[in-house]
């Protein structure tokens, strides 16, 4: 579940079966006679023409039948249709009613940005500038999270390579960390062509370290090294041996990924 601030609104939105879900109740809490608006519009002939090509179009139980009796009935003066009794007759999943601490009517996002039109044009661009706003920071938290334990694996098996490989039993937990930083600083110097502490010397106001400042790609690359360097070090190659292939390997694979990079820009802007 998340918030979002429209025009001084605070809009609740929550994910169902993987979907975006908007809370209509929400958006009209702060109308004089909101919540009636929510069943004005859905006995809106054009609003149940819509809900039934969203729900044809995306819901393989929507019950087709039903729902012509009830487009059939639509701008009759007798007709009255509420949330719970369209989705207990058709079987829809584009609008439901729920229950509990935070309870109302909600709509998935396409049927959210409908109804936001029709209350008002300008709620809706406002809707829609928020709600990517909101999706934007969803992506940014998962890519750090991802690459957060993208690296955190990695470094396991390229820990335990060192481990098993170049560090004797009799070394003190003191004297193993420095066979670790040293490794360590391998890998930065083959990519980021500096070591920890150089990086820490060179920005004293940053809090971290230099591969919190990576990008996706540095990191995706640091990765493969991480794993390369293990294989390297079960082979028995001297570290200047690693430090010069892996550092050839992170030259390489960057072009690489630069040049995709670029590849998918240019592909993005003939398709606009």
């Amino acid at each position: 579940m998340a918030k979002i601030n429209v025009q001084q609104t605070e809009i609740t939105v929550i994910e169902l079966n993987e979907k975006d879900y908007i809370s209509l109740t929400d958006m009209v809490k702060n109308i004089e006679n909101g919540l009636a608006l929510i069943e004005k519009w859905l006995r809106n002939k054009n609003t149940i023409e819509f809900l039934g090509i969203w729900e044809e179009m995306y819901n393989p139980n929507f019950n087709s039948p039903e729902f012509e009796g009830i487009k059939n009935e639509a701008g009759l003066n007798r007709f009255i249709l509420s949330v719970k009794q369209w989705t207990e007759k058709t079987n829809s999943i584009g609008i439901i009613a729920k229950a509990g601490r935070y309870g109302g009517t909600y709509a998935h996002k396409d049927i959210a940005f409908e109804f936001a039109s029709w209350v008002s044009p300008q709620f809706k661009l406002y809707l829609i500038k928020e709600f990517d706003r909101l999706k934007a920071k969803e992506q940014e938290q998962l890519g750090w999270s991802v690459k957060r334990e993208l690296s955190k694996l990695n470094y396991h098996i390229h820990t335990d390579a060192i481990k098993q490989n170049l560090i004797p039993p009799e070394l003190t937990a003191k004297q193993k960390s420095f066979v670790y930083a040293e490794e360590a600083d391998v890998l930065n110097v083959a990519l980021f062509g500096i070591t920890a502490k150089d990086w820490r010397d060179a920005n004293p106001d940053l809090k971290g370290n230099v591969r919190d400042y990576a990008t996706i790609n540095q990191l995706i690359c640091l990765s493969n090294l991480e794993n390369l360097n293990a294989v390297f070090i079960q082979k028995g190659m001297e570290q200047s041996e690693r430090l010069t292939e892996l550092n050839k390997i992170a030259i390489q694979q960057m072009r690489s990924a630069l040049k995709t990079q670029k590849l998918i820009i240019s592909s993005h802007a003939n398709a606009a």
